[in-house]
C-alpha cells in the first residue's frame, strides 16, 4: 500500500525530522508538509493525504481545531504530534491512531507508523466516517475534568486513574505524581496540572503541592495564615501563605 503524508508543524526541524523517517519507509509514495493550521486545512483538502502528522500546539488553529475544520468525511488517518504528555488522553479520547512525543525516536515513530499502515489496510469507509464522527463529537464535547492521565514509560504509555493520586508536587519542568508506593513524571506545570483537575477533589496547597482532599488525615494552623495538612501516609507538608484562604474555606461545614 502506497501512502500519501502531511506533516503538519510549525516547527521546521520537528518537520525535518519527521518527513527523514517518513522518508525512509518504501511505502511512503510522497510528503507535503505544513507550518500552521490553515495551511493544513488547505493541504488536507488539495492533496487528500492518507496519513497526516498533526501537531497539538500550533498558531492560531491547533490540531484539534484543525480535525474540527475539515470535517468527519475529509479527514485522513492521524497521528499527533505533542511536546506535552497532557494531550494524550484527548489525542487518544478523539481516535487518534496514535501520539508522538518531542523529541521524537525512530522506534516510536515505526510503532506509530506501523499502526497506522495496520488501520488504514482495515478500515472500510463506513469505518473511517464512523471514527472521524466520534473524533470530532469528543472535540465539541471535551471532558470538563480530566479522569485518568496518560503516562509514557519507555515505549508504552500507561493510564493512571486520578482517584488513585495521592498528591502531586512540582518537579523543575514536569510534575511528580504519588500514587501509594508508585511515582509517575508527567511534563506538565503545576498551573496545568491545577486546571486539569476537579477543584472539589483536588486542593492546591502550595506553588509546589496539590493533594487530593481525600487523602487529607488532618490539619492544624501554623502563624501567618499557613497550615501543615497531613497526609493518610504520614506525610507532612506546609501551605503556602497566600493559600490559606483555599484551606479556611477546606476546613468549614457546608450546612
Amino acid at each position: 500500500m502506497r501512502l500519501k503524508v502531511l506533516i503538519a508543524d510549525d516547527e521546521p526541524l520537528a518537520r525535518e525530522g519527521l518527513k527523514r523517517l517518513a522518508g525512509a519507509d518504501r511505502r511512503v509514495e510522497a510528503i507535503w508538509e505544513a507550518r500552521n493550521g490553515r495551511e493544513t486545512v488547505a493541504a488536507i483538502r488539495e492533496h487528500k493525504p492518507q496519513l497526516v502528522f498533526l501537531d497539538i500546539q500550533m498558531p492560531r488553529m491547533d490540531g484539534f481545531e484543525v480535525v474540527e475544520a475539515v470535517g468527519a468525511d475529509r479527514m485522513p488517518c492521524v497521528i499527533f504530534v505533542t511536546a506535552h504528555d497532557q494531550y494524550a488522553i484527548r489525542a487518544f479520547e478523539v481516535s487518534a491512531v496514535d501520539y508522538l512525543l518531542k523529541p521524537v525516536t525512530e522506534e516510536r515513530f515505526k510503532v506509530a507508523f506501523e499502526r497506522a499502515a495496520s488501520r488504514l489496510r482495515g478500515a472500510t469507509p463506513e469505518e473511517s466516517t464512523r471514527q472521524m464522527l466520534t473524533m470530532l463529537d469528543a472535540i465539541a464535547h471535551p471532558p470538563r475534568h480530566l479522569t485518568r492521565l496518560a503516562i509514557r514509560t519507555g515505549e508504552k504509555t500507561i493510564f493512571v486513574p486520578v482517584d488513585a493520586v495521592d498528591r502531586i508536587e512540582a518537579c523543575q519542568n514536569y510534575v511528580r505524581l504519588l500514587t501509594g508506593q508508585a511515582n509517575h513524571l508527567l511534563h506538565i506545570s503545576m498551573n496545568g496540572m491545577e486546571a486539569s483537575l476537579d477543584p472539589q477533589s483536588f486542593l492546591r496547597i502550595h506553588r509546589s503541592h496539590i493533594v487530593n482532599v481525600k487523602r487529607i488525615k488532618q490539619v492544624w494552623p501554623l502563624a501567618y495564615g499557613q497550615f501543615v495538612v497531613e497526609m493518610i501516609s504520614g506525610e507532612r507538608l506546609q501551605s503556602g501563605r497566600t493559600y490559606g484562604d483555599r484551606i479556611r474555606d477546606l476546613l468549614s461545614n457546608r450546612f
